[in-house]
């Protein structure tokens, strides 16, 4: 297998820039997820790896081998696109061998590793059937054993669960991430579903317009997003402006209604905020909590205009400081608290104070 790495690289079509100066390493045998909303450069990218597009700044290299200008077929990676692009004329069996034949592989052996193949993403004995046979989650499988069976270097998956239902993405989610650690492959993985990218990436990258906005692990970009853009689009975020007022061991800030919320910026970051300064402090909602008495700052009052009860938690929202305010509250303690004033508070811990950019 090999380390896949970006340098400086940029994709344009006419006058729109895809991709703006991308710079990754992506480790041997990771999982790494391209995430981002549509429109954002994550197909792109990923079809720059394959060799479908030429970047027009860049190189991108596989190990030490700069692949930038090497056509597709040659550039050993395996490829499973959004719709499956299955040939339905042919069986599953010949969809998988396609490849193989492709490279004039001996007969034996082509059988040999399609079996193999067949039985490693669960599909043995459905070898004979055509795609308008099998489900949604079958069909997807084939698409995966047809770009294992060639024995890539790199695995490339494009909104590989998008078209199936809410059950199966979970089960498909978790059969690719079973079949590469088996494989040990490393894998760039599209979607625009942060849940999915949180759940099965080693470590991703955020991208918007074609900007890379923060790479990390799932922890690291869910816990301690890098900007605002980070932590509105991964998962619930309360976000509440305000202009700084002090800078010490925690960072004050005054919202426009005069409430005032303390809290931690990214290690690094620190030094480049001043006082004066428009900053945005982000709280999720799992880490507000219900507090009696009233607290100086991070202190929220207001009133739950409704709540969505998921199981473990209530999402209660809150009417408050001029906001929206969500908060994941235990469903015995407020089962029966639409309409009622609330005060609740976030630790100055749990309280990110972020930028814009």
């Amino acid at each position: 297998m090999v380390t896949v790495r970006f340098e400086h690289v940029t994709k344009k079509f006419t006058e729109v820039v895809a991709v703006n100066d991308v710079s990754i390493e992506i480790e041997d045998g990771e999982l790494f997820t391209l995430l981002g909303p549509s429109g954002c450069g994550k197909t792109t990218l990923l079809r720059c790896v394959a060799g479908f597009y030429v970047p027009e700044n860049g190189k991108i290299f596989f190990d030490d081998l700069e692949v930038t200008h090497i056509p597709p077929n040659l550039r050993e990676t395996g490829m499973v696109f959004q719709n499956y692009a299955l040939w339905p004329h042919m069986s599953v069996f010949d969809n998988i061998s396609y490849g193989l034949k492709i490279r004039k592989m001996a007969k034996k052996d082509i059988d040999e590793k399609v079996y193999e193949i067949l039985e490693l993403v669960r599909l043995k004995g459905m070898e004979e059937r055509y795609p308008y046979q099998l489900s949604g989650g079958q069909q997807q499988r084939v698409a995966l054993a047809r770009a294992l069976v060639i024995e890539p270097k790199v695995l490339l998956l494009d909104e590989p669960l998008s078209n199936l239902d809410a059950k199966l993405r979970i089960e498909m989610r978790n059969e690719i991430s079973r079949i590469q650690k088996r494989l040990g492959i490393t894998t760039i993985y599209v979607t625009h579903d942060q849940e999915e990218a949180l759940a099965i990436s080693d470590r991703l990258s955020v991208i918007d317009k074609g900007i890379v906005q923060q790479v990390g692990t799932p922890v690291e970009i869910y816990s301690v997003p890098n900007n605002l853009f980070v932590a509105d689009f991964i998962g619930e975020c309360n976000i509440i402006k305000g202009t700084i007022r002090s800078i010490d061991d925690y960072i004050e800030l005054e919202t426009e209604s005069g409430h005032t919320f303390v809290g931690v910026a990214e290690e690094g970051k620190k030094s480049s905020f001043s006082v004066g300064q428009t900053a945005y402090a982000a709280i999720r909602p799992e880490n507000l909590e219900l507090k009696e008495e009233s607290s100086d700052s991070n202190h929220i009052q207001g009133t739950v205009k409704y709540a969505q009860y998921f199981g473990k938690v209530n999402r209660l929202f809150i009417e408050a400081i001029g906001e929206r305010i969500l908060m994941d509250a235990d469903p015995f303690k407020t089962h029966d608290i639409e309409g009622k004033e609330i005060d609740v508070y976030a630790d100055v811990n749990s309280t990110l104070i972020l930028s814009e950019m």
